[in-house]
């Protein structure tokens, strides 16, 4: 990989570009904290069995980590945000429908976790109707986001972080308790699993790579002297080992006490922990989905805003969008499309997949700044979008092919953008870093 850039990106004075090592850590492990991640593990280990399940789980811990770590390495150097290398990858355009498809997808995310907060008020407390739970879930969750993730979200969530896991912990002890040991629990799913179930589970989690997406906003804060720190550990293994595979495990463990062979979602799993701990479970349901939620909010809100000036020449305050985003994901809340949202970020999934292959290529030719003034970066679209229709139509074929889906269309975008970028003669040295 060529040298590192001679500076970094500028970046907005109200947000510092540099981070302490702790203070990026506590902001980024908000990430970690979801019943959305305990759902995913059951749901897996209910369709394929729980052994297939894990082997997925930890496999996925492995790439993220490997693929991460190249990403924030890379992030901390040049101090560049997905906006921003995306108009290096794709031309100003490319990089409008990067930030677009972005701060959809955390918005999604943000309407999904904040129902969960919602149902489970509703579930505890009957005379709060739904909607009213909902706006209260907007309204508090909205103002999180105003301060800086340097001054203010890092330690919001750091002291959340002990209460999630505190919480975590008090969920399994319960259901011991009340239900005894499950030592079966790796037995959840199928009587006969398929041999491959293994990875339909891998390729399921590559749905969610708009992590690596997060990766690079919150990276780009990193000092260059904990670069090693970040990659290997803030925002490498050891944080998708508690993701996915503590998560995920957990979710097993207690969809074995209560959901063996039923329907499972977000709501059944959330009512099992109210079940378990009543009033604290409610605390702990605040706490991971609030945790999420600020990054989800936050993600949303930055790359909304940069969408709108980069496109439309609307340039408003970060509190403005934030309240845009809240309007957005209150509405979404209430409006029964779910299915419909499901589908989008099925799409979307693809174009995240083949959005990483690219940068990930990008990364490794040293894509150079002076991109950056082009509407249109033909080497970079081309590669993004034929690899996206590959995706989209192995989405549509056999189920036995379609699980090649996401796998295919990262190798495509990777290896169609080394090569048009040759065909181009796109290899230039490193240049200077230009500002948003």
């Amino acid at each position: 990989m060529a040298s590192a850039p001679q500076s970094r990106a500028v970046q907005n004075s109200a947000e510092p570009a540099q981070m302490g090592k702790l203070s990026l850590t506590m902001a980024w492990w908000a990430v970690c904290s979801a019943v959305f991640y305990i759902v995913v593990g059951a749901s897996l280990a209910m369709a394929y069995g729980a052994v297939n399940a894990i082997i997925g789980m930890v496999l996925s811990v492995i790439t993220y980590g490997l693929i991460n770590g190249v990403i924030s390495r890379f992030a901390i150097r040049s101090g560049l945000s997905v906006a921003q290398f995306s108009r290096r990858l794709f031309g100003q355009l490319g990089a409008s429908l990067a930030t677009l498809i972005f701060f959809s997808t955390a918005i999604y995310y943000a309407v999904f976790e904040g129902s969960v907060i919602a149902f489970a008020l509703n579930h505890l407390y009957p005379g709060l109707v739904y909607w009213a739970a909902a706006a209260l879930v907007v309204v508090y969750s909205v103002p999180l986001i105003f301060g800086s993730v340097q001054h203010w979200l890092d330690k919001f969530n750091g002291v959340l972080l002990p209460f999630y896991l505190l919480g975590l912990l008090a969920t399994i002890v319960m259901s011991v308790a009340l239900h005894g040991y499950q030592a079966n629990w790796l037995q959840l799913g199928p009587a006969t699993p398929s041999p491959w179930g293994w990875w339909n589970c891998f390729t399921s989690y590559m749905g969610v790579w708009v992590l690596m997406m997060y990766t690079f906003d919150y990276a780009r804060f990193g000092k260059q002297e904990d670069s090693q720190y970040h990659a290997r550990f803030n925002f490498g293994m050891p944080f998708y080992l508690v993701t996915f595979l503590l998560n995920g495990m957990a979710g097993i463990y207690l969809t074995s006490t209560f959901a063996a062979g039923t329907a499972l979602n977000e709501t059944s799993v959330v009512v099992a922990i109210l079940n378990l701990l009543g009033l604290a479970g409610l605390g702990f349901v605040w706490v991971t989905q609030t945790r999420i939620n600020t990054a989800n909010y936050y993600l949303a809100t930055v790359n909304m805003q940069v969408f709108f000036h980069s496109l439309f020449k609307v340039k408003l305050p970060k509190v403005v969008w934030a309240c845009v985003v809240g309007v957005v994901v209150y509405i979404l809340m209430l409006a029964d499309v779910f299915a419909w949202l499901l589908q989008a970020l099925a799409y979307q999934g693809v174009f995240v997949v083949a959005w990483v292959g690219v940068a990930l290529a990008g990364i490794a030719r040293n894509v150079q700044a002076e991109r950056e003034n082009s509407a249109i970066n033909l080497t970079g679209l081309g590669a993004w979008f034929i690899s996206v229709a590959i995706g989209i139509a192995l989405m549509h074929a056999t189920p036995s092919v379609a699980a090649f889906s996401a796998p295919v269309t990262f190798v495509c975008a990777s290896g169609l953008y080394a090569l048009f970028s040759l065909w181009a003669g796109a290899r230039l040295p490193a240049t200077k870093v230009m500002n948003d």
